[in-house]
């Protein structure tokens, strides 16, 4: 949700900074203070075959926020441009053709982008790297991202932090932010705890999708923080499946709806349970479940 004010993701983005930098000492408790003036849930509808419906008004919609009804404000699908950040997985694993096919499927979904979306690339193993800044050179990104390389210097995978920080570089600027994440492991290397990258999601309007090569021993943090955006996570059976995998998320996402309301009737802070439904009977909707706000 935009109720996360600018302030709190600049300390967010500070404490993301010093945690990397240690690796003693109390974690930290993410707090913030804010007004709610709007709030924007990005809303997938599809049929029950799976087919985008992409002809509803405001009118299809109905939202309540802690079980209050809400009117919706406002509604769109493509006036907003995108800020696309690439989380992708860069650890001592990724050699060779699987290397290559990251490259390529990155570099496909950077190019597919329009002039007014912004793309920025972070890339983790033990280290978590903005490789990019949040930005609309296209060709530049595009560029980093097809010079990839691995380094293989520990063998671990900090993708909590990855994930953290890519949430904040798709919050950086106005746009509709979009986190496509790739990981071939499980995490064995980050600092922060998933419950601390869970809340940040629940403050953020980033909409999250992962893409994970089936692996053993796999935790549930991914499919919490995808589902906590309202994205998803998606299982391939190996690297030369990412193209595809990448492609369907972009094309995914810009079928999505971004609907606008000003809660009316609720309390200001805690927790606020959101429910989107569609008038209509053959109608799935995906939409995160909630937000978190505060005095």
């Amino acid at each position: 949700m935009r109720a996360v004010a600018s302030a709190w993701l600049l300390a967010a983005s500070c404490w993301c900074t010093a945690s990397a930098a240690s690796s003693v000492g109390q974690e930290p408790r993410a707090t913030f203070s804010s007004r709610v003036e709007a709030v924007r849930v990005d809303v997938l509808v599809t049929t029950e075959r799976g087919r985008p419906v992409t002809s509803l008004t405001a009118s299809d919609f109905a939202v309540t926020d802690n079980g209050v009804p809400q009117t919706v404000d406002l509604i769109s699908r493509d006036q907003a441009p995108l800020n696309v950040v690439l989380a992708l997985d860069v650890s001592e694993s990724l050699t060779g053709e699987r290397l290559q096919q990251l490259r390529s499927a990155g570099s496909l979904l950077v190019g597919r982008l329009q002039p007014r979306d912004q793309a920025a690339l972070v890339t983790f193993d033990d280290t978590v790297v903005l490789q990019a800044g949040l930005s609309e050179d296209l060709g530049r990104v595009g560029a980093v991202v097809s010079g990839l390389r691995t380094w293989g210097r520990s063998g671990r995978t900090a993708l909590v932090d990855a994930l953290f920080a890519s949430v904040l570089a798709a919050e950086s600027d106005v746009g509709r932010a979009l986190v496509v994440a790739f990981s071939d492991g499980v995490d064995t290397g980050s600092w922060l705890k998933g419950g601390v990258v869970l809340d940040t999601v629940k403050l953020s309007d980033a909409v999250v999708y992962a893409v994970t090569t089936r692996h053993a021993g796999r935790t549930d943090f991914v499919r919490d923080l995808t589902e906590a955006s309202g994205g998803s996570l998606s299982e391939i059976e190996s690297t030369k499946d990412l193209t595809a995998a990448f492609t369907s998320i972009l094309d995914e996402f810009r079928q999505r709806y971004l609907i606008s309301y000003t809660p009316r009737g609720v309390a200001r802070s805690g927790w606020h349970d959101v429910t989107v439904r569609v008038h209509g009977r053959d109608r799935r909707v995906k939409a995160r479940p909630g937000y978190w706000t505060g005095e």
